[in-house]
């Protein structure tokens, strides 16, 4: 088997610098997975219909290290994932697909909620899939990411069997720059585990089938060890003087021994209920708290980081009806709605700013304008689309 080597900085440079020289690396890389795809059980045939004529995206790489879980505030990444679009958006969702989500609650004993959360933050209920084809990111990334080379190489492998065995049709298998793919954006080698036949048609199509899509997404936080029996977790209040050590996803206790420390429901009523859980304060101790239960885990293992976690589960209590986060983030800088956002892209276009279309998602081209703003009014420049922005616009 042949072990592919990140590339360097120098190395990428070049790439650039004399594409020639690259796509004969790239071909190089190319055969070696072709080997690691033989052994694997797929036919020559299948790879080099596959690959034909695809071309490294070095794109991705910026990409990689840009990841929103981990390098935006929680306040701004739950301000963009759930807002009342959103939720107006997953009632229409949830109402027009209610069948398939109670025979995936039914069949999995998951609730739709969750179910419908997971949705709406991964695709926003189908309208966002990703564009880039999968074949063509993951062999990028088995070629030149200059980390986890092999869970991409293990990922490619898994698509091409996807391929291979016709699940579903491969101009389809487009998604995120990583390869994730489908309404919930499973990544390949999940789908091979995980992906179920919702709709009774012999086959396991997460992209074109909404109940396909939510019943592999039930398995899924089945496996993950979610029960219907306890709820994911809610928001609480923490005594005065309460220990930040204690807190933590892991560090569960059994409720009652929160509640003898003084921790409550957010409205005053007492914890209740037999089983343990942690405490997350995902902006300190001077932000909101949430009392977190192993469903949380759950739905934390879908992609590892609390902030996404927590985008899912408050989605998910959005559409039944319930409110969200009481508790006034620690900022004097609030977050921007979807709304908000397309408002200041317009505002700043209005002001010959280039930021191409408004569409309320925040780029590159958003950010250095928004930086000038910063600038202008006195504030880091960070390219954040937040409160004091937004009303320096409209003013």
């Amino acid at each position: 088997m042949i072990r592919l080597i990140a590339p360097s900085l120098a190395a990428l440079s070049l790439f650039v610098a004399a594409p020639a020289f690259a796509q004969a690396d790239f071909r190089s890389c190319l055969s070696g997975l072709k080997a690691q795809a033989a052994a694997k059980g797929i036919s020559g045939q299948a790879f080099d219909v596959a690959v034909q004529g695809i071309q490294p995206d070095m794109k991705i790489l910026e990409l990689m290290n840009a990841q929103p879980e981990f390098k935006t505030e929680i306040w701004d990444y739950l301000a963009a994932l759930v807002d009342d679009q959103r939720v107006i958006d997953g009632k229409a969702a949830m109402s027009q697909w209610g069948r398939a989500l109670a025979n995936a609650e039914a069949r999995y004993g998951v609730d739709r909620y969750v179910i419908a959360g997971v949705w709406g933050v991964e695709s926003d209920f189908g309208k966002n899939f990703g564009d880039r084809p999968l074949v063509q990111s993951l062999a990028t990334l088995s070629c030149y990411a200059p980390r986890r080379q092999a869970y991409f190489t293990g990922e490619l492998m898994a698509t091409l069997k996807i391929v291979q065995d016709g699940d579903i049709d491969p101009s389809l298998l487009r998604g995120s720059w990583a390869g994730a793919f489908g309404h919930t954006q499973f990544m390949p080698s999940t789908y091979q585990r995980l992906a179920v036949d919702g709709d009774g048609d012999g086959r396991r199509d997460v992209v074109s089938s909404v109940p396909d899509a939510v019943a592999s997404t039930a398995n899924f936080l089945k496996k993950a060890g979610w029960s219907n029996a306890i709820p994911w977790g809610y928001e609480v209040r923490l005594p005065a003087g309460f220990n930040a050590g204690l807190a933590g996803r892991r560090n569960k206790k059994p409720l009652t021994t929160w509640a003898a420390m003084g921790v409550t429901r957010i409205d005053g009523r007492p914890l209740s209920g037999s089983y343990p859980a942690g405490i997350l304060i995902p902006a300190g101790l001077n932000g909101p708290a949430f009392v977190v239960t192993k469903n949380f885990d759950a739905v934390y293992s879908y992609n590892a980081a609390e902030s996404y976690g927590l985008a899912i589960a408050l989605l998910g209590d959005r559409l039944k009806g319930q409110p969200g986060i009481r508790t006034a983030w620690p900022t004097d800088d609030p977050p921007l709605s979807r709304a908000e956002r397309f408002e200041l892209q317009q505002l700043l276009t209005a002001r010959g700013y280039d930021v191409g279309v408004p569409d309320g998602k925040i780029g590159q081209k958003t950010r250095d304008a928004i930086k000038d703003v910063e600038r202008r009014i006195g504030l880091q420049q960070r390219g954040r689309p937040g409160g004091k922005v937004l009303e320096a616009l409209r003013s």
